[in-house]
């Protein structure tokens, strides 16, 4: 019963964040916001199509909410220099795609949200020695492909 009451809850607060951002709050808004919400990482139209599919919603639905949703400045879409846009929830801790740097494995593809970096926050903030940086990402090979 308690997981029928968080959903009911995280559904009001999702449809009450998109009425805030100016919004009608959908069926697919929320379902797309859900799964960013519980993602560990940034996702793709492609693995949020395929998570979300099997609830009615196809590729087309999809897309068009992610990019109202982006628009609205709900989320954010980030290119990880793999031609492959991916998005993640805006919150206090990724206001925007510099706000935390991304690891991308070059092997298998899979992109990792690198937290607290301390030398993050000192590259972005060293305007004057290399300019503005608007997003930081490194790449390599994940534990699993090394």
């Amino acid at each position: 019963m308690a997981s029928k009451n968080t959903r009911a809850n995280d559904v009001v607060e999702l449809q009450t964040l998109l009425r805030s951002a100016g919004i009608r709050s959908t069926a697919a808004r929320v379902e797309v916001l859900r799964q960013l919400r519980k993602a560990t990482s940034p996702l793709s139209h492609a693995e949020l199509a395929t998570e979300l599919s099997p609830l009615g919603f196809d590729k087309a639905t999809v897309f068009r909410n992610l990019s109202d949703l982006t628009d609205a400045g709900l989320i954010v879409r980030t290119e990880l220099g793999d031609h492959v846009w991916r998005f993640e929830l805006r919150d206090g801790d990724h206001a925007d795609a510099a706000a935390h740097p991304h690891f991308l494995c070059t092997a298998c593809g899979q992109v990792t949200c690198v937290a607290d970096a301390p030398w993050a926050s000192r590259l972005k903030n060293s305007g004057v020695e290399v300019g503005s940086v608007t997003e930081i990402l490194l790449k390599g090979h994940c534990n699993l492909c090394q």
